[in-house]
């Protein structure tokens, strides 16, 4: 019999979705003698230490434990520290970040705002006395210097802790705002995939700095009610159609010397990406407002001034890849572009893939090959549902590294690959060592397994041919029609159906409530084609739940479910697409679980929104008819009334709970039946583990009381 401390929800809640105690943050020595990782102590501790395998042996050893380094004491974090970890969606403890020299001997990383480092080799690790809250520190390629930002300020010390100083102050900011050195600003670290704001040149002489005015942001107030005597938290926050951040980028020495770097930043506001390494100038990324066009901008670092290296433009808009662009060893450009319908890599002016991949990411660019993720293209023989792998390329062809069905990355330097693999009928994730493609090593997991696997089906919906996951309960034998739960996330960057085991576990304890669930990745989310995720341009919403829609119905000749039960759960993005479904279509859908969701669209952030709808200014119908609601109101049908329950964190700053208040106050005049759960504290994560663990219930017992009795 299963007790209340070991249920699902409490051990799903404890462990935090059971990746405690798994390794991440993998980096590879060059010489192929060392792999430096993060992993904390057990499937339920939070705190990560420092590990180092050295290898051939295999042999692993701890090279930095937040424990000792703290002599006990509680971790302390800084406000800014707080949302960096809420950008990167970061609910671990202790080294939750570090970074190394080029040659893996030196690291860097900050506790309780304290800067740390170790010897990776020695497997030593003290503090340097610094000024804090220390945020970012990151050591200088040969390992003589460490830059870190602290209250504003890019500061950079030796490694033996001498030399301290500020190589760029914070301003004085003309208004409410700040003016800090080395940070990214909101969208970069939220939408942009840039959580970096500076960059060591390869001889460490010289670092490309952000600068980062962020006076032209609206100011936002997050309350918390629960503690009157509070005052609100005041953010800056650049909503669609407002003033951004205003982003400058220098080139300061370690001499002191201090250079803009200068590009159309009027035309090109968003610094997108940014690359240095020995195999060319530094590389920008910039965009436009509108992100339809961006330049690919080499940098002079001596007089700022930059050349174009490549356009692109795109009619929709044009996306951002990790791992690009950059500079291959012989000094060509290397990006992922949408070209011919396909999304390939391409070398210089060359394309090496074609549209039998979907190419995800770059992960390493060597001598003789790129080391790439991929799903299947639109092309492929094999549709691969859910699967994503590492392949090599280069101008002789490709090999796929990873081999198993599954969804597969990986981490390489020189003769040395970490593959991370989390396959469909295996709990967590298996890291293997590689060298030269032949299995080394096996980084041990000390995440806790779940105790059971779903019963899950990977299968295509619709005459689109959706994605879709759907889950029986794994008692169930029979032909019963079942009340159908959907768990879409459904919406841009958001991937449900994959090829991995743990990936359906919530959705699996929900099947054995005794529902059938489906997830289907319609159009607008990631890993099948540009024009699939590109539909949904000015139509967000009509589009995503139709895709839910024809899933559904098409999902019902072959599975046992009953239509006249149907009910909906979903988070963020999947919580608009929840309550959409009640509101649009009650025809179809009984009742929503509506979890932090966008509702006016107006209030979400710039970079996001205006990809997909343009400027609200600009089109304004467009972002009335895809909002929940309006200023008249309701967006969608008088009847019938669904039930909904509306959960939302008081403390985020993502989806403010602004959204979820107008839209209750609209159902509320619209006399439309609702509850509303608000958490306090609890920001857009909800990593605390009783809200977890409890979120799970109080959902589960909504959706009994809320559909109808079987047969109505």
């Amino acid at each position: 019999m299963t007790t209340e401390s070991d249920s699902f929800p409490r051990r799903h809640a404890r462990t935090q979705r059971f990746t405690l105690g798994a390794p991440r943050a993998f980096t590879v020595a060059p010489d192929a003698s060392r792999v430096a990782f993060l992993r904390s102590g057990s499937g339920t501790d939070r705190a990560n230490s420092l590990w180092v395998m050295d290898l051939p042996e295999g042999a692993e050893r701890l090279a930095a434990d937040p424990g000792t380094l703290l002599g006990g004491t509680a971790e302390e974090l800084s406000a800014e520290e707080r949302a960096r970890r809420e950008r990167s969606r970061e609910g671990g403890a202790g080294i939750v970040g570090y970074a190394t020299d080029s040659a893996l001997e030196l690291a860097s990383f900050a506790l309780s705002g304290r800067l740390f480092t170790a010897e990776l080799r020695a497997g030593t690790a003290r503090e340097l006395r610094v000024p804090g809250p220390v945020i970012d520190p990151r050591p200088s390629p040969d390992g003589t210097h460490i830059a870190y930002v602290a209250q504003g300020a890019l500061r950079v010390v030796g490694a033996e802790g001498e030399g301290d100083r500020a190589l760029a102050e914070p301003e004085p900011a003309d208004g409410p705002g700040r003016v800090t050195y080395g940070l990214a600003e909101f969208v970069a670290a939220e939408e942009v995939g840039r959580s970096r704001g500076f960059w060591w040149a390869p001889d460490g002489r010289r670092l490309l700095v952000a600068r980062v005015d962020d006076t032209p942001v609206e100011r936002w107030w997050i309350a918390d009610p629960a503690h009157p005597e509070r005052e609100p938290r005041n953010v800056a926050y650049p909503a669609a159609g407002t003033a951004n951040a205003d982003v400058r980028l220098f080139v300061l020495g370690l001499d002191g010397e201090r250079t803009e770097v200068a590009w159309d930043r009027s035309r090109y506001p968003y610094l997108a990406r940014v690359h240095w390494s020995a195999a060319g100038a530094p590389l920008l990324l910039v965009q436009a407002r509108d992100q339809r066009s961006q330049l690919f901008l080499a940098v002079d670092p001596d007089t700022g001034a930059t050349r174009m290296v490549h356009a692109d433009e795109d009619p929709s808009w044009l996306e951002l890849f990790a791992g690009v662009p950059c500079w291959s060893p012989s000094g060509q450009l290397v990006r992922i572009a949408d070209e011919g319908g396909a999304r390939v890599l391409t070398v210089g002016e060359r394309p090496l893939t074609s549209a039998q991949l979907h190419v995800r990411a770059v992960l390493d660019v060597g001598a003789d090959d790129v080391l790439i993720s991929a799903s299947a293209g639109a092309e492929a023989q094999e549709p691969e549902i859910g699967q994503v792998h590492v392949y090599r390329v280069n101008e002789l062809g490709l090999e796929r590294v990873s081999q198993d069905p599954g969804v597969h990355s990986a981490v390489r330097a020189g003769a040395v690959t970490v593959l991370m693999s989390a396959t469909p009928d295996t709990p967590g994730l298996r890291v293997q060592v590689l060298h030269d493609g032949k299995p080394a090593a096996t980084v041990r997991s000390y995440a806790e397994n779940p105790g059971f696997s779903p019963r899950v089906t990977l299968t295509q919906g619709g005459a689109r041919r959706i994605p879709c996951a759907v889950l029986m309960p794994r008692d169930y034998h029979g032909d019963t029609p079942l009340p159908v739960l959907m768990d879409p996330y459904g919406g841009p960057h958001g991937q449900r159906v994959v090829a991995a085991h743990n990936a359906h576990l919530t959705s699996q304890w929900f099947a054995d409530q005794g529902f059938a669930v489906v997830v289907a990745d319609g159009r607008g989310t990631p890993g099948h084609s540009p024009a699939w995720e590109k539909a949904v341009r000015d139509e967000l919403a009509a589009v995503v739940l139709q895709d839910q829609v024809d899933a559904l119905q098409s999902l019902a000749g072959e599975f046992p479910l009953d239509l006249g039960r149907v009910a909906i759960r979903g988070w963020s993005f999947g919580g608009y697409l929840a309550a959409l479904a009640v509101l649009r279509r009650p025809d179809v859908f009984h009742a929503a679980v509506v979890g932090a969701p966008v509702t006016d669209l107006r209030l979400y952030d710039t970079h996001y929104q205006e990809r997909y709808l343009g400027l609200p200014g600009e089109q304004p119908e467009v972002y009335r008819r895809n909002s929940l609601i309006d200023d008249a109101g309701l967006v969608g049908p008088a009847e019938p009334h669904r039930p909904m329950m509306i959960i939302h964190g008081l403390a985020d700053d993502n989806v403010v709970v602004a959204h979820s208040l107008r839209l209750s106050s609209a159902l509320l005049a619209a006399g439309r039946p609702h509850e509303v759960l608000p958490l306090s504290g609890v920001t857009h994560m909800t990593p605390q583990e009783t809200v977890a663990e409890n979120l799970l219930r109080l959902q589960l017992d909504f959706l009994r009381r809320s559909l109808p009795p079987q047969g109505n």
